[in-house]
């Protein structure tokens, strides 16, 4: 998440909604910089962070002022030979003259203004504000952080946990039971005995204060002001904070319809897809599913860089996928997310299974379904059969969502587009 904290002081005159907003709109800057940068660079070049750029203007914070060159103004200019009240001065006839300020004559500006961020400040940025649509909590299995809670006082612990409004409450009841003497008690009598010295008069009163005054003293000092027996100290207790648990299916066509192409810009948005996952969450599992005529769940090593290929079949992939759920992602203990990337070819005899599957088994399981097809550009101006099929699909509640990928540069921006809340969108 971006912070930009500004540390100058609010000056009269200046309005602090304004700063505000000004500093809302230069995190904007930095957050589209981020994005731009992000879509000309490669995927897996992560590691050396990058250089953002954004315009000097947008450093800028607005304020108001009076515009030259507008109204009736009067200026005395001294050492003027030429020109006395009322003389209009022409307009220089040099060409050019007169239209603007031009340039700097000493060859002074100012540039953009360029910082640079690094890995993990990139991948936060990039990262702001996407997540899993429609994640619920299922039944919970495995906790991995605590928070702290507040569990009532106790007679011990830290320096730091200390009530002082506990203490206070309990020493003022104590005192109060005991009847401890309190500072005015003993002042009055001060006061007492110094004006019957003083005076000379009345010898026995003035004894009996005296002793009065010493038997109050001894008991303000038997029964002390604050007891150990009052000390209470803030106790806390760690309470687990539970995860929500979530599988993400990535299925990859690598047939032989897809091109080395295709197949690199598969592989891009899935690894931008998997440094997400682990980024932002702390126990989301990823199954890896290759496809060509035949569906295998692999590593992720044999899912990103393998070379096999072979013929064109969808549904073998969705029934491995449904066969993956019923043994080890029960639905109501996962939230279950898909995600697949194909260029659209598929045997036309596979269809009807490819739609079995996925009205019947995989949409209704899916919290989100992503279908990316890849290399658009080279498909010709008709729809892919796949495209068409899942185009039916994709209508009302479905949690199906369609995006084309054409280039590299389009990858971060279906990606965006496809993990961005509907409430954030622009």
């Amino acid at each position: 998440m971006v912070n930009i904290i500004d540390r100058r002081r609010n000056p009269q005159g200046k309005s602090l909604a304004n700063r505000q907003r000004f500093m809302r709109r230069a995190k904007r800057q930095v957050l589209d910089a981020v994005n731009e940068a992000s879509g000309k660079r490669r995927v897996t070049d992560m590691e050396g962070g990058e250089q953002i750029t954004i315009p000097v203007d947008g450093l800028r914070e607005p304020s108001f002022h009076k515009a030259r060159g507008q109204g009736v103004r009067e200026h005395v200019i001294p050492g003027n030979k030429e020109y006395v009240v009322g003389d209009r001065i022409p307009r220089p006839e040099e060409e050019g003259a007169g239209r603007g300020l031009g340039g700097s004559a000493s060859g002074e500006g100012e540039d953009e203004f360029t910082f640079a961020v690094s890995r993990d400040e990139f991948l936060d940025l990039f990262f702001e504000g996407l997540e899993l649509p429609d994640l619920v909590k299922r039944q919970i299995k495995k906790t991995y952080s605590y928070t702290q809670q507040r569990a009532g006082y106790s007679v011990s612990g830290a320096p730091s946990n200390l009530n002082i409004e506990r203490t206070m409450r309990n020493s003022l009841s104590r005192r109060l039971a005991l009847r401890r003497p309190k500072p005015e008690e003993l002042r009055i009598l001060d006061e007492e005995i110094d004006r019957l010295e003083r005076s000379g008069a009345d010898p026995e009163r003035l004894r009996a204060l005296i002793e009065e005054r010493a038997a109050k003293r001894q008991r303000s000092r038997a029964i002390p002001y604050i007891d150990p027996v009052d000390i209470r100290y803030n106790r806390f207790t760690q309470v687990p904070n539970p995860s929500s648990q979530a599988v993400m299916f990535c299925l990859m066509d690598v047939s032989g319809s897809m091109t080395e192409e295709m197949k690199d810009l598969a592989k891009r948005f899935f690894m931008l897809l998997h440094l997400f996952l682990e980024r932002r969450y702390r126990h989301v599992e990823v199954v890896f599913i290759r496809h060509t005529h035949i569906a295998q769940e692999v590593d992720e090593e044999t899912f990103f860089y393998s070379r096999e290929t072979g013929g064109t079949l969808v549904s073998p992939a969705l029934q491995l996928m449904r066969g993956v759920i019923d043994a080890r992602y029960a639905p109501e203990d996962w939230n279950i997310y898909g995600a697949q990337a194909s260029d659209g070819d598929n045997t036309p005899a596979d269809n009807p299974a490819v739609i079995h599957a996925m009205e019947r088994t995989i949409l209704p399981l899916c919290q989100y379904f992503a279908y990316i097809e890849v290399g658009a550009a080279q498909t010709g101006h008709m729809a892919s059969d796949l495209w068409r099929l899942y185009e039916r699909m994709a209508v009302g509640d479905s949690p199906l969502a369609m995006r084309r990928v054409r280039s590299r540069g389009d990858i971060f921006p279906v990606f965006r587009d496809l993990f961005t809340p509907a409430e954030l969108r622009r």
